[in-house]
């Protein structure tokens, strides 16, 4: 059994999997839901009430389910890693938040980081040449989304979503190779705002192998035999 087909086939995990995924992915983006609220609403536990949140947050935990969703099934129908997938995901995790329609067609800035990402006009060919690069890379696993995951956030092509989005695709690729995924918790925010800022590629690597074996273990609790 590949580990897409036990995430997809183990209905506890896969709840697992995905709360963690959207609850601690927000949270990094700066969502106040708690872990609890982030269940209640992704799997309509009416038993929990959520008061005092803003529907933004709500929405993003939605959509963000809805974007993990839409990796599996691209994985299922083993369709192409290209820049209509990528638009979609994010188009979802901003849906009615943020319609977004393809990338960014303004300047945007990163809040706390000096660095500036390209001008828009710039993106089209940026994203062409990383689609191209990323489909015809095959270097060791963890190294190649570090490096890319760097370079996607440093792109920043589109106006909302995309650290989101790049977490996302981590996990399409890991899960793509039959790999453990990873879920980056919000305690560890810092540490990876600082690989990113530092473009640590290879300490990056080495901390989401040690995630994907860190997931692996606790996989095998729900039942995983590899």
């Amino acid at each position: 059994m590949t580990v897409l087909e036990f995430v997809l086939n183990n209905n506890d995990y896969l709840e697992d999997l995905i709360t963690r995924s959207t609850y601690h992915s927000n949270a990094i983006e700066g969502s106040t839901l708690t872990y609890a609220e982030t269940y209640a609403i992704l799997y309509n536990d009416n038993s929990f009430k959520i008061e005092g949140k803003e529907p933004r947050e709500i929405y993003e935990a939605i959509n963000h389910k809805k974007a993990l969703e839409l990796v599996f099934k691209n994985l299922q129908n083993n369709e192409e890693f290209d820049e209509r997938f990528i638009k979609n995901l994010n188009e979802t995790i901003n849906r009615d938040i943020k319609e977004t329609a393809g990338y960014r067609v303004v300047q945007v800035f990163i809040r706390g980081s000096e660095y500036i990402p390209p001008a828009p006009e710039k993106i089209p060919n940026l994203m062409t040449y990383f689609i191209y690069n990323y489909n015809h890379d095959e270097g060791d696993i963890f190294d190649k989304i570090a490096r890319y995951h760097i370079e996607f956030e440093k792109i920043h092509p589109f106006e909302d979503g995309n650290g989101r989005t790049g977490r996302l695709l981590l996990n399409y690729e890991l899960l793509k190779n039959n790999v453990p995924p990873v879920v980056i918790s919000k305690e560890d925010r810092i540490k990876y705002f600082e690989f990113l800022k530092n473009n640590d590629n290879a300490g990056l690597a080495k901390w989401l192998r040690n995630l994907s074996s860190e997931e692996k273990e606790r996989m095998q609790k729900f039942g995983y035999e590899s």
